[in-house]
């Protein structure tokens, strides 16, 4: 699991960056310019990608917690094994969980700012105090570029260590059906 997030992580990331470097070519995009308007749009869709993508991410490692902690549950019961791992795993995951939660909130609040920015928007967003509405959505995407790549870190390494307790139960069951006879 660790390869592929890793390799999903990394093209989310790489994306995000993509996006928000699409997005500083932009300039003053209040300008009457079509060029401008262009750069707009251009940016646009691949904000909408990489946002969508880096959700997918965070997605499939909550669903992944969520399969292992059932998984560790169930053969713990059948195997009447400690709940040691499964208590462990269970820790790891709702750690975890405040950071993605943040991440996510994030990339749609980035995602809600870049809308609202854009000056052919209803939205009618102005900005806040000394800050145009562009200004904002440039410091909030810089600050979820960081948190999200620091949050993709925790994730790997949760990742690691749930994977390790995955592991030690495989050889739990796989030591018991061998002392019983069972096939391995």
């Amino acid at each position: 699991m660790t390869r592929i997030f890793s390799t999903l992580a990394i093209f989310a990331q790489l994306a995000l960056g993509a996006a928000f470097w699409l997005g500083w070519r932009i300039g003053d995009a209040r300008a009457h310019e079509s060029a401008a308007q262009t750069r707009v749009d251009v940016h646009f869709l691949p904000g909408v990608g990489a946002l969508v993508f880096a959700l997918l991410v965070h997605a499939l490692v909550i669903t992944y917690f969520m399969g292992t902690g059932r998984w560790l549950e169930e053969t713990a019961a059948a195997y009447r094994l400690p709940a040691s791992s499964q208590s462990r795993s269970r820790d790891l995951k709702w750690r975890l969980y405040p950071a993605i939660v943040a991440s996510l909130t994030l990339l749609i609040l980035t995602g809600a700012l870049g809308a609202a920015a854009d000056p052919a928007s209803a939205v009618g967003f102005k900005g806040i105090g000394p800050w145009t509405a562009a200004q904002v959505h440039f410091i909030v995407a810089l600050v979820t570029l960081g948190i999200n790549a620091t949050v993709n870190v925790y994730e790997y390494l949760a990742l690691c260590r749930n994977g390790r307790l995955v592991e030690e139960t495989l050889q739990d069951v796989r030591r018991i059906r061998t002392e019983r006879g069972l096939e391995v």
